[in-house]
């Protein structure tokens, strides 16, 4: 074992959709807060037509950036 661990989940996706959007990430996450009463797949479908990402990269973006708001 190198002591690197590997990201998993929704983050996992984060260096291709920078790459693939050419934004950074807290650009995307600023857009999916500004959409506040929306639920999940309101939020995936809005990134999908409004900014043309891919349903797994948009999917990604809501799942992590509602995980990080939700209260705990």
């Amino acid at each position: 074992m190198t002591g690197v661990e590997k990201v998993k989940g929704p983050a996992s996706y984060f260096p291709s959709i920078e790459k693939t959007y050419g934004q950074p990430i807290g650009y995307w996450k600023a857009l999916i807060r500004g959409q506040s009463g929306q639920t999940h797949m309101q939020l995936v479908g809005w990134l999908k037509s409004a900014h043309g990402l891919g349903h797994g990269h948009a999917n990604a973006l809501v799942a992590h950036t509602l995980a990080e708001d939700r209260p705990t």
